[in-house]
């Protein structure tokens, strides 16, 4: 047997005890290719803490991130379509499972992390606002600092949830939309954002009647597939291709991707029928945060105690951006919307 306690035999070295933990580090060091980033190399924490027995750090940032409070709100945080009624739309955290199933597939063929780029990519979009990245632009106008759902994500685990990850995760978060990573994980976490995005976007549009199948130019269907699986598959395969030294698709997917990127963006991302709704977010968060900023005794403990560390206008843009749809609109209806007498 392999794990029969806490404590196990050393299969690799002719014996001796070792916790699950250590074996799990041995496995990485003799399975893992050269250009992955090892459990036991990590950079650290930023603060110290005792090693677990069981589990590797990055497999215990994993499960901080997934037992979060911010990590369960992104199930009420839209994707695309703002507040979707039907039950099978992309939330956030549909999205961010997506993008953990496409990374981990990458990884494990390339012979990467894969603990680590789960981690990463359960923890990319904490920092995401409700209404998706028209509340992001929102909030970005109304922020001294401005505001990047990247670096929210990483000020989420860091300040707000306080999960003490460890560099390679943080590092993987905040450089998943526009940076180079500092491990090869973080970057196929980077990759594998975008190509869950485009094509889960695509199947809710087509759900959703403002677009079809048919509707993708056929100089990018043909390269890339007629079907979100289909293009998936190609896309993950071409990355795979070419290594985990050079983690990047072929030049002609890449080609056709851009072109799929840029036909959604005119098709959908800005699409009146899709974003009709979105002039109301505007006022409904900028008067949210307006309110708070002057009620300031109002907010709850936890973001009233950032301010002593930050600003005043952080901690505000910290509780509004940490709203899912439904709250925010609950709360605006509270604070704004006259109520029937019931006497």
């Amino acid at each position: 047997m392999l794990f029969f306690s806490v404590y196990n035999i050393n299969i690799f070295s002719g014996g001796g005890i070792i916790l699950p933990r250590e074996q799990t580090e041995l496995i990485e060091e003799q399975t893992l290719c050269e250009q992955a980033c090892l459990s036991k190399n990590t950079k650290g924490r930023l603060k110290d803490i005792k090693k677990c027995d069981l589990r590797t750090d990055f497999q215990r940032d994993r499960d901080r991130i997934l037992h979060s409070n911010s990590f369960r709100r992104l199930k009420h945080k839209a994707q695309v379509f703002l507040f979707p009624t039907g039950d099978h739309y992309r939330t956030r955290l549909t999205h961010t499972l997506e993008v953990s199933q496409i990374a981990r597939t990458i990884g494990r063929a390339l012979r990467l992390n894969e603990d680590l780029i789960e981690a990463i990519a359960l923890g990319h979009d904490l920092g995401h606002t409700p209404f998706g990245h028209e509340g992001e632009r929102v909030l970005n106008e109304l922020s001294p600092a401005g505001f990047k759902h990247y670096e929210q994500s990483l000020r989420v685990v860091d300040h707000i949830d306080k999960l003490n990850l460890t560099y390679e995760v943080r590092n993987g978060i905040l450089t998943h939309t526009n940076q180079i990573a500092d491990t090869k994980e973080g970057y196929v976490v980077r990759l594998a954002d975008v190509i869950a995005y485009i094509n889960h976007d695509i199947d809710d549009s087509i759900r959703a009647d403002v677009l079809s199948e048919t509707d993708i130019p056929s100089d990018i269907s043909n390269v890339l597939g007629h079907s979100k699986s289909e293009r998936i598959t190609t896309l993950v395969k071409s990355i795979v291709k070419n290594g985990a030294e050079n983690i990047r698709m072929d030049d002609d997917i890449k080609d056709a991707h851009d072109k799929l990127h840029k036909f959604m963006f005119q098709s959908v991302y800005t699409n009146p029928k899709c974003k009709s709704e979105e002039v109301k977010v505007k006022d409904l968060l900028g008067t949210l945060f307006n309110y708070f900023y002057d009620n300031f005794d109002r907010m709850p403990d936890q973001y009233k105690e950032l301010a002593y560390d930050f600003s005043k206008e952080t901690a505000v843009c910290d509780y509004v951006a940490g709203m899912t749809d439904s709250y925010a609109i609950n709360t605006f209806e509270e604070l704004f919307i006259p109520k029937g007498w019931n006497g």
